[in-house]
């Protein structure tokens, strides 16, 4: 049997305002809110919201046989709360189905897991959470940012509890292997890797309205042939893309919401079944173990980290914003926590990339600023600010080494804390017991007193006359 293993990104960043050297220190708001507001409005009316009532017609329609899986990041969740609240209805419409399935991801869509295992954790956890709040899920499979993954990152993302996790067919990693198998991470064998594949997901994201195209127009007759003439010994086939994809990145007019739509019944007529990214991992043994050294990820050729780390403008903000990592853990201000959740956002550095596509086009053309340069600049204004702001709460002069020993200090205190706690509430827990039971006895003795007759006085003898 195949399978078609459909997953949908949805991501917006929280683009920051025109920040100059003089708002340093003056202002510690940073963001656009109403470029963020008219960008996520837009794309959800021609894209986000006829996208899911489509998808959710498609598993009606199919009574079920329709299914698919979403990864939607923490930052987007609250930008559509906040602007496009009938959105986030949608989707808790196709989480009630029980046919759509939520993928953990970062909560910031970071690179946290590149540098910061701990920061790494604590976004997916709370991006859980956030799912299990609004959609009464509990994701099982995890979606890295970008699919960035490496033998280094699989240890983590096992320890966290997850079964499987989603990264990138890269042929540099695969070489003659196919990425329709299901394959187990060689640093972690008991956690088990779906791979995206690129050819065919491509043809769908970026290939479909190219009239240059050899293949165009593609219908989903043609499409689903292309699936099954895999072969046959090939499970399944990953199709994961932007969900901007559909009336998007790839208009309405061009019919791509009506080819999705038909896709089901074409894929039934050849036998070929949709399943979600947990179902795939339970259901597929896998073939072998995926050595991948080097993080990959699933953009540009490369299929690397270069378009986020790929010049020296990247690495000097990627570094100085992890350097506070610690700091930032350490405090308890919710407003410098959420800050720093906002501006690890990949795509601030996307935005510094000098880097170009196959076809020419440079990654700033996603871009709101004018150049990389601008974006750097601008990014490292707010940054700036946002480490004084660091440093008010715990200062720069203290060294990595004695802020770690007094982050170890403060958790074994805390952890005796705890302990000493856990016995004071057996202690009360005991204390409540024994007057319970010592009140009980008093009780018992007092009822026994009652009951007993009175003791009669023996009568004085009259003495003999």
């Amino acid at each position: 049997m195949k399978a078609i293993c459909f997953n949908f990104e949805i991501h917006q960043p929280m683009r920051l305002k025109r920040y100059t050297f003089f708002d340093i220190g003056n202002d510690h708001y940073y963001y656009d809110d109403f470029l963020n507001d008219d960008i996520i409005t837009r794309i959800a009316e021609r894209s986000y919201l006829p996208a899911a009532r489509t998808l959710r017609k498609m598993i009606e329609d199919s009574k079920g046989k329709f299914r698919c899986s979403i990864a939607i990041s923490g930052i987007a969740i609250e930008q559509f709360e906040q602007y496009v609240p009938e959105f986030i209805d949608e989707l808790a419409a196709l989480a009630k189905t029980g046919k759509c399935e939520f993928v953990a991801m970062p909560y910031a869509n970071s690179l946290a897991s590149l540098v910061d295992p701990e920061e790494f954790e604590a976004q997916v956890k709370v991006h859980a959470e956030k799912l299990h709040s609004l959609f009464g899920v509990t994701p099982k499979v995890l979606r890295n940012t970008e699919l960035i993954y490496s033998d280094e990152i699989a240890p983590h993302i096992l320890e966290m509890g997850y079964k499987g996790v989603m990264t990138d067919g890269a042929k540099h990693i695969l070489g003659w292997k196919s990425p329709n198998y299901v394959y187990s991470a060689a640093s972690a064998p008991k956690l088990k890797m779906l791979l995206r594949n690129n050819k065919l997901s491509e043809d769908i994201a970026v290939r479909f309205s190219d009239t240059n195209w050899a293949a165009f127009p593609l219908t989903a007759d043609k499409y689903m042939d292309w699936v099954a003439s895999t072969p046959a010994e090939e499970q399944i086939i990953n199709l994961w893309m932007n969900l901007e994809t559909f009336g998007g990145l790839q208009p309405a007019s061009t019919g791509i919401l009506q080819f999705l739509e038909a896709l089901p019944r074409f894929a039934e007529e050849r036998g070929i079944e949709f399943w979600t990214p947990s179902e795939a991992v339970s259901k597929i043994k896998p073939v072998g173990e995926l050595v991948v050294m080097h993080p990959i990820s699933a953009i540009d050729e490369a299929r690397d980290v270069s378009a986020w780390l790929g010049n020296k403008l990247q690495n000097e903000a990627f570094n100085k914003l992890y350097s506070v990592a610690e700091r930032v853990r350490l405090c308890d201000d919710r407003r410098l926590k959420q800050d720093y959740w906002y501006l690890q956002g990949a795509d601030n550095l996307y935005y510094m990339s000098t880097k170009h596509f196959a076809d020419g086009a440079a990654h700033s053309m996603f871009s709101p600023y004018e150049t990389p340069f601008q974006a750097f600049t601008n990014y490292m204004n707010v940054l700036s600010d946002f480490i004084v702001r660091v440093e008010e709460q715990y200062p720069l002069s203290i060294e990595n080494e004695e802020l770690n020993s007094l982050v170890t200090t403060i958790r074994n205190q805390n952890r005796e804390i705890e302990t000493l706690n856990k016995e004071l509430e057996t202690l009360r827990k005991n204390n409540e017991q024994y007057n319970i039971e010592h009140k009980a006895r008093e009780e018992k003795t007092a009822e026994k007193a009652e009951k007993k007759p009175a003791e009669k006085k023996p009568r004085a003898c009259k003495k003999a006359k």
